[in-house]
């Protein structure tokens, strides 16, 4: 059952309140009734600020990504050297998702989304900054691997891991220091470290 919140009327309001409603239940799983409802506004407010749910559904991931994706942009660009970039970005971006389960949700529920359209809108307008800071900065550690696989899979191994949610802590081996975010980042770091160096550096 969607909950009902105090009315609020600010755009940024509302952007936040709904972007609880499709952590949890998707973009399919919402209606701008809904999000009327939980908002405690009408659904003719709401229409003034978004023409439709999708246009809705958009903002509300960019808002979502926004500030994240900034704070992690810089540290991608800035000057220190490249490995101490890439170890910072691990960190931060460990922190964001074992913090905000929010938006690990919100994220999950993006990446299953099946319109074409929608995907398309959100890799232009709201991912391909990051993506290609990372990719960036992959090829300036000159590793010899592709640097769009490289940087797919840096996101691959921080995100699934929390993804797996309590399933994970299920597998065998599981300790409790499985679940601490500074121990995760070490370990994706000591991987990475390892994987991206140069082929030739692997060979014994």
């Amino acid at each position: 059952m969607i909950p009902t919140q105090t009315k609020r009327k600010t755009k940024e309001d509302i952007l936040e309140l709904s972007g609880s409603l499709f952590a949890q239940f998707g973009y399919d799983g919402v209606s701008m009734r809904d999000v009327a409802f939980a908002t405690g506004i009408t659904p003719a407010t709401l229409y003034h600020h978004f023409s439709d749910k999708e246009h809705l559904y958009l903002e509300v991931v960019e808002h979502e990504f926004r500030e994240k994706s900034a704070e992690l942009t810089i540290i991608l660009n800035g000057t220190d050297s490249p490995w101490i970039r890439m170890e910072r970005f691990i960190r931060n971006l460990v922190q964001i998702v074992a913090i905000d389960g929010n938006f690990l949700r919100l994220m999950q529920w993006v990446r299953l989304d099946s319109d074409e359209v929608r995907q398309n809108k959100l890799a232009e307008h709201v991912f391909k900054d990051l993506f290609v800071a990372v990719r960036d900065l992959v090829a300036e550690l000159d590793s010899g691997y592709d640097p769009y696989m490289a940087a797919m899979s840096v996101f691959g191994i921080v995100l699934f891991s929390f993804e797996a949610g309590p399933v994970r802590k299920l597998m065998p081996g599981h300790s409790p220091d499985h679940d601490n975010p500074d121990v995760w980042a070490n370990h994706v770091i000591d991987l990475l470290r390892i994987g991206l160096r140069k082929p030739e550096d692997n060979k014994c």
